[in-house]
């Protein structure tokens, strides 16, 4: 009878573990089927409605209209419906073959008070949208995604950071997914108008930004830059593709580089990516994060080696200025490493992730290698759909989590706290001093 009983447990055991580890099993998912959005009001309605930080205390308000006539001006204020101030902009709009944009409106508004929700109407037009400015201090939360297109994983990617509390998006990267069919920016406008026209969305370019035909149409990034202005000129920068700004009042410096514009040493870009890490003050500025598409490490499969020469064009700077994270897109897979310099794990370099799992419709990138020379240095990876949340929480530390997308459910897969390398342990600034440093350690 005793036997029976123990042999009977057993049996329930094991039936049980067998239970755990189905449930527990995560199917990788196919992609997503496009979605494609329609637009049924007047040609003189904004739609494609979305911000982005535009200095201290402004912000910029871009929207498109089919009506050329349509102004480029924007009313708000602090109650729905009462808009105490008002700004009048910039449009413009850009020819690719046999398809002619909308007129696209850009209008700085402010000085805004920060942690701050503002209402607003684009071009007199009653429809009316609002959005929330970030905080004036610590604590901030930025939501990060990349490779994010507009299939139905990206519905659920933005409807999970729908759900948090974050304060701004950064996206490094890889947006509509139109390479070339016009009217696929038209329809990403659309969707992703819910979110990114209640909070800022920093982005910057990818490959499929790109959309140059050899001889046939040789200009790049024509579509990108019309339509996604960012703050390159408050940010000193000549071109569109690569810029900064802060959050937080100041606490929070972040940039965003371009992958696809010159990146060498003498280049505009790596002069001004010089110049602008020399303007921070880390005793002001204890958190600098860096943005760009192509990653510098990289155990995937996918796009081996195709970061490589900008990391040696550029990590030195980084590493000099004590960047603290470095976020990559471009492999749609989530990968996070340790500290890194040159190739080796040093606890005075980046954090390097890679988060370019937004829900694009090419798939996922499954293949990882294990025997990769980096593989070391990888501390997890796992190619899923899903999106981080960075909630720097004071001057010394910071969140990041990783959430993955597990049918209605935003799943947390991993999860580490930063420490800033702000603090001095390692010592800022191109002649830091690299031998004996000690830092103290993220992970």
């Amino acid at each position: 009878m005793m036997e029976r009983s123990r042999q009977a447990l057993g049996f329930l055991l094991i039936c049980l573990l067998i239970c755990l580890r189905l449930v527990s099993a995560f199917r990788r998912p196919p992609p997503g089927r496009v979605i494609q959005t329609a637009f049924e009001k007047s040609r003189s309605h904004p739609q494609q409605v979305h911000v982005s930080a535009a200095g201290r205390d402004q912000m910029r308000v871009s929207w498109i209209t089919g009506s050329l006539h349509s102004l480029s001006l924007v009313e708000y204020g602090k109650a729905p419906g009462q808009y105490e101030a008002s700004a009048t902009g910039e449009a413009t709009s850009y020819l690719y073959f046999s398809y002619r944009s909308g007129k696209i409106h850009h209008v700085k508004i402010g000085p805004l008070e920060p942690g701050t929700v503002y209402y607003y109407r684009c071009g007199g037009i009653d429809d009316e949208f609002s959005f929330k400015t970030p905080p004036a201090t610590l604590p901030v939360e930025l939501a990060i995604v990349g490779d994010l297109g507009q299939t139905e994983w990206t519905a659920s990617t933005l409807a999970h950071i729908g759900k948090s509390s974050y304060d701004m998006l950064l996206l490094p990267g890889d947006l509509s997914y139109a390479d070339s069919q016009q009217p696929l920016w038209d329809s990403f406008g659309r969707f992703v108008q819910p979110y990114a026209s209640r909070r800022p969305w920093m982005v910057t370019e990818g490959n499929h930004e790109t959309e140059t035909i050899p001889i046939l149409y040789p200009d790049p990034f024509v579509s990108y830059n019309s339509r996604w202005r960012m703050p390159h000129e408050e940010s000193g920068s000549a071109s569109n593709l690569y810029y900064s700004f802060d959050t937080a009042g100041g606490a929070v410096h972040v940039i965003m580089l371009g992958s696809y514009t010159d990146f060498d040493s003498g280049s505009p870009q790596y002069e001004w990516l010089a110049a602008d890490l020399a303007k921070v003050d880390r005793r002001i500025t204890p958190w600098l994060f860096v943005l760009l598409h192509a990653p510098w490490y990289n155990t995937n499969a996918a796009h081996q080696g195709e970061g490589e020469s900008m990391r040696q064009a550029m990590e030195s700077l980084l590493y000099g200025a004590r960047v603290d994270a470095v976020f990559a897109g471009h492999v749609h897979a989530y990968e996070r490493f340790t500290r890194i310099y040159n190739n080796k794990a040093d606890p005075c370099g980046p954090a390097y992730v890679t988060i370019g799992d937004g829900g694009n419709r090419e798939g996922l990138a499954l293949e990882f290698d294990q025997n990769h020379k980096s593989a070391s240095l990888s501390l997890l990876r796992e190619a899923s759909f899903g999106h981080g949340e960075l909630r720097v929480a004071n001057a010394t530390h910071a969140r990041w989590t990783w959430h993955r997308n597990d049918d209605a459910y935003s799943t947390v897969r991993d999860e580490v706290w930063l420490t800033s390398l702000g603090d001095g342990a390692c010592g800022v600034g191109r002649a830091a001093r690299i031998g004996g440093a000690s830092a103290k350690l993220e992970l």
